[in-house]
Order: C-alpha cells, then structure tokens, then sequence
C-alpha cells in the first residue's frame, strides 16, 4: 500500500531512568549532557542525508518523536531537528502532525510552551497510572500528581490534541482500582486515550520478578474486565476504540500511528528505530529497515557515513498478505477485501479460506457479503490467536 506521502519516526533513546518492563532500545542520561545531546542530534541529520533519497519527492505527512524521553531534548535541539526533517521532503497540503512524547516531569512540563512554538503540535503524555502506589511497582520516575500538573500545563500551552497513556494488568492492580484512572484520565476530557496491557518482556527486570513469584499480574479474568471497563467507560464519553488500544474522539485519532496499520512508507531515524520502505523495484511489496540498538556502533556507523541499518528486508507476497490482515484486524474498519484483492490478486478467502471459515464459526470475526473481515467484541479479547493464524 502507498499513500505517496511519507511519515518520520525518530527515536530518542534518553532516560532519566529506565522503568524495569521496559524493553525499547533506550540509554541512562541522568542528566542528559549537551555534548551528548548535539553528538546525536548531528548523527540523526546525517543518517537523515544518507536515507532521503529513498523517500524522495514524497510530502511530510506525520512526524512522531518517540523514545526513551524525547522531551528531555531542549527545545532548540527540536526545533533544529523539525526544521532540518520538513526540509527534506516537500509541504504536504496541511503542516504534519507532529508528536511529542512527554513524561510527567517538572523538566519537561516547563518546556511545553517551547515545544509548541517551535512546531510541536501534539503530545503523548506517559501517565501509566494515577495511583502513587503503582506508579512506584512500575519504577516510574513521577507520582500522580506530576501527571495532573503536566495536563494543565498542556493545556495552558496551547495543545488541543493531547493523548493520555494508561496500563492495565500491572501486578497488584484491581478492576476498581483501573476504573478509578480511566476516570481520572476523562475528567481532564482528553481527545485521545491509549490503554494498553503490561506485556512483561523476556530479559526485563520484570520478567526476573514473575518468574521468581515476587510479582503477580492481575489473573486473565480480571485482565479481561479492565479492558471491557475501558471500552465501557471511554466508549461512554465519546471517545471511540479506532484500534484495539486506541480511543479517540471524531478527528483525534494518531494519524501516525494509522501508517504503521495501513502499512504506508515510514522513514525511520535513530538508535533502534524501524522503517518500512516504499515498494520499489525488486520490492514490490516493500521494504523494512532495522536500525542497530547499541548507541555506540550507532554513532559510529552514521559518523563514518555508513548506514545505521540492518540489511533491508525485502517483503515477498506471503509475509505482504499475512500483515495486511493482521494490521487491518488491530483497527476498527477492520480489512478491506477489495483493497486486499487489488494488492494481492484475489480476496482474502483465496488465500486465507479455512482460517477465516473456524474464526467465523467461533464467532471471533465477522465477514460481510462482500469478504471484508473484521474482529468481534470476542475477538478482539483474544486478537493475538486470531492474528496467528494469519502470518
């Protein structure tokens, strides 16, 4: 699929403090060195300058700083690096949406209004939880509190698109308990929530504490009534579930993150970052690109002049179709067949008949007339069984 536009992700790698789940390529900065700071900043443009041509002519449309803790960057740093990207590639109609991930931190708060003069339009604001005693099970570094001052702030800044992260399933966690931050999250009326499950990651200090019984995640059932509690209650103040963890109001939803779904082209800058490459000559399904996840060879590599990046994985058919179902399956819209079918030759039962036919049977999917597909209320509880089926 091609939109002919194009969107940029970059990944910051610095933390103040790395949370004990977390398993993203990130890196300790306490505090972040402005030596450091501009030696990164220099090896994004250059890997910026090696990688442009393969996206060349497309316009701007989404723009995602991710992390690690973006934020902690100065806001000159990220006016330098907005300015150097939308340089590179031509105006799109509209400016792109551009995000900012944010940590409740007083630091970070403070700069809010910078980011926003310097192009900044929307912000992903890390809350997790509004209850200190989890927040402390989590290794996070702010308390509730930090999180209310920070959504004031945003506010005061000027944001109007703002998104709320919230967890579910964090060891010691109750349905009462996750239903008190769904409503805590609503009372700041926020256009975007995204709800999303601990996962505890092989090699995390997380995973070392379940596997020795000093950590308990809440038992499936309970799992099951925080997600449908979130579906409930968001769904109740108009903020409709677009993907299987995102909720939005009518025009809120992450434009960004609505590539990764469609598989549309997304240049991938930094320490660990991840491109998908347009469809090209000898990949007609495209392409993906994985950066190396150690931030010296990182630098190195850039600084030489050479690629970041693993070798590129060019996509063949099979690989193509199983994440076309599987991408569309996490949205709402669900797969289109006649999209699917100009892709790929045919519809999805073609290639897909018998798994189709069981999930329809078990009433984890719901096919229309026309062959496009999409989860049930059922289905999506269990969406990664339904997924496997597929790729």
């Amino acid at each position: 699929m091609d939109d002919g536009a194009l969107g940029v992700y970059v990944h910051l790698p610095f933390c103040e403090r790395i949370c004990p789940y977390c398993d993203f390529a990130v890196v300790r900065a306490h505090p972040l060195g402005e030596a450091v700071e501009t030696r990164y900043l220099d090896a994004l443009l250059a890997e910026l300058a090696l990688r442009r041509d393969d996206f060349a002519g497309r316009p701007l449309r989404t723009l995602y700083l991710g992390g690690g803790t973006p934020a902690l960057l100065r806001p000159e740093s990220v006016a330098r690096l907005l300015g150097a990207i939308r340089d590179a590639f031509p105006p799109d109609a509209e400016p792109p949406e551009t995000t900012l991930e944010v940590n409740p931190s007083t630091l970070e708060r403070e700069r809010l209004p910078a980011f926003r003069a310097v192009g900044v339009t929307r912000l992903s604001v890390g809350v997790q939880s509004f209850d200190d005693r989890l927040l402390h099970r989590l290794g996070r570094a702010h308390r509730a509190e930090a999180s209310r001052a920070t959504l004031r702030a945003a506010r005061a800044a000027g944001f109007e698109k703002v998104s709320l992260d919230l967890l579910f399933g964090v060891p010691g966690q109750s349905v009462a308990g996750f239903v008190a931050d769904l409503e805590e999250a609503l009372a700041f009326a926020p256009p975007h929530v995204s709800v999303y499950q601990l996962t505890v990651e092989p090699g995390t200090p997380y995973a070392t504490a379940v596997r020795r019984g000093q950590l308990a995640p809440p038992d499936e059932e309970e799992s099951v009534a925080m997600f449908q509690a979130a579906e409930a209650r968001l769904g109740a103040a108009g903020l409709r579930r677009y993907e299987i963890s995102s909720y939005a109001r009518p025009g809120a939803e992450s434009l960004h993150n609505r590539r990764y779904w469609a598989r549309l082209p997304v240049l991938g800058l930094g320490m660990g970052a991840w491109s998908t490459d347009p469809p090209a000559r000898g990949a007609p399904f495209g392409a993906r690109r994985a950066n190396v996840r150690e931030l010296p060879v990182y630098l190195e590599r850039v600084e030489a002049g050479v690629s970041p990046g693993e070798p590129a994985e060019r996509l063949d058919a099979r690989t193509a179709r199983g994440e076309a179902v599987f991408l569309a399956l996490r949205t709402a819209e669900g797969l289109a067949a006649r999209g699917f079918a100009r892709e790929f030759g045919a519809p999805p039962r073609r290639f897909y008949g018998e798994a189709i036919a069981e999930l329809t049977a078990a009433r984890l999917l719901a096919e229309a007339e026309d062959g496009s597909l999409r989860l049930t209320p059922r289905g999506v509880l269990v969406s990664d069984s339904v997924f496997e089926r597929f790729v």
